[in-house]
């Protein structure tokens, strides 16, 4: 072994046994001064504004988590007040702006899942706007709108994530699309309806609808069509907020469309580009989601590490016991394993053309498992009380067991996902 590739470490510079302390993002290499920034302006936020109002939200019912006096409204200007709009991301060359939407957004995972969730799914239709490049919708429907992205329905939900049918079973019949586009002449016309789990979807002020479209021949839905629909437009209403065990502070909802119609000039996408803008929205969401539960799972280990040092059995702090300290260890060894991955696909995914939907899909799957299992492990140290709603932690572990569905369920993303390490090629 060459000498020279053995680190140089004077004996006096160390001490005897070295005990480093990790930072606030753990084994994290040095932030860009950008990053550093975003990392402390936005964790301070999701500790004096996300984590409480999520915490007063999810004891609320759906009716009072939108009604006009909600802190929820108070916290989302909170947020847009602090400028980190998409315009500015977007000026950032690829990698840093990777490294800022990963710190944004572990932070805000790390406030409060749901909200998390609730502004990364109201950027969606400012972000997918500059990443094709259109100036139109860019300029009509801004990142202060509050977006929703509404895909799934109530007969297709993961389905509508298979647009290109990889995984559809051979003997499967689609059906008849619950919502359809038709196409005709300069305008769109929409009829139809998106199911109850809408992101913002009974809020929002504009929708990014992916729909099967209709050409004249009826409607498909591999061939279908990206709509930005204004929310007050005719003809579109909303169900009632969902009640559900996790992620309360999210609302999500139906929306209902009644002949609306539009200009062509609010396609995003039409029939010739679907599948790509499928696969564009679906590739950052899963990326986001990975990074948003990260800092969920940050979070539980954060709070289960406090506990440890406080809580008494057996006469000193349970950390001292040797069962705590081993099931602490591999609560941060998963959020370091999260964060590991998330970042580096992101990045991948924001400086490689075309970006790789699966391994958005493995940082999904794995953020979302961890945050789950981080969770759980983090209540059995609470004990008792970790089921109760005076700590956090039963929350957290709502919150995160609700991840393992959205923005598609794990086992149909793993099944999809492996479908894309097929190398045609050789079989």
């Amino acid at each position: 072994m060459n000498a020279t590739a053995t680190p140089n470490v004077e004996p006096a510079a160390m001490p005897a046994s070295p005990k480093p302390k990790l930072g606030p993002l753990g084994a994290q290499p040095a932030l860009s001064e950008t990053a550093a920034m975003v990392q402390e302006t936005v964790h301070r936020f999701a500790e004096e504004v996300l984590r409480p109002v999520g915490i007063r939200l999810d004891k609320m019912t759906p009716d009072e988590v939108i009604a006009s006096d909600s802190p929820f409204w108070k916290s989302r200007k909170q947020y847009l007040d602090l400028g980190f709009t998409i315009e500015s991301i977007f000026e950032l060359e690829p990698s840093e702006r990777a490294q800022v939407l990963c710190v944004l957004f572990e932070e805000l995972g790390w406030g409060d899942a749901g909200l998390a969730i609730s502004i990364g799914a109201g950027l969606l239709p400012a972000f997918m706007a500059a990443a094709f490049g259109n100036r139109f919708l860019m300029e009509r429907f801004p990142d202060t709108m509050l977006g929703c992205w509404g895909i799934t329905e109530p007969d297709h939900g993961s389905d509508s994530l298979d647009a290109n049918r990889m995984i559809f079973h051979p003997q499967g019949n689609y059906g008849r699309p619950n919502c359809v586009a038709t196409l005709d002449g300069d305008g769109v016309v929409i009829n139809g309806q998106k199911s109850a789990w809408v992101s913002n979807g009974t809020i929002a002020e504009v929708c990014i609808l992916y729909c099967a479209a209709d050409s004249g021949n009826g409607p498909d839905s591999r061939r279908g069509c990206v709509v930005y629909v204004p929310m007050d437009a005719p003809g579109v209403s909303r169900g009632k907020p969902l009640d559900k065990m996790g992620q309360r502070a999210l609302n999500q909802g139906e929306i209902y469309f009644d002949n609306v119609r539009l200009s062509k000039d609010y396609l995003l996408a039409g029939p010739d580009d679907y599948l790509t803008a499928v696969y564009a929205i679906h590739t950052f969401a899963n990326s986001i989601m990975a990074t948003v539960f990260t800092g969920t799972a940050r979070s539980a280990y954060e709070l289960a590490l406090d506990y440890a040092h406080e809580r008494k059995q057996g006469g000193v702090p349970i950390i001292r016991h040797q069962s705590v300290a081993h099931r602490l260890f591999h609560l941060a060894r998963k959020v370091e394993c999260s964060r590991a991955l998330a970042q580096r696909v992101v990045h991948y995914n924001l400086t490689n053309d075309p970006p790789a939907l699966h391994a958005g899909m493995m940082a999904k799957v794995t953020s979302t498992q961890h945050a789950f299992e981080v969770a759980s492990d983090a209540l059995q140290i609470f004990g008792g009380n970790g089921l109760t709603r005076e700590y956090p932690i039963e929350k957290i572990l709502r919150d995160a067991r609700a991840s393992l569905i959205e923005d598609g369920c794990n086992e149909v993303l793993a099944i999809k996902g492996g479908a894309y390490l097929v190398d045609e090629e050789r079989v």
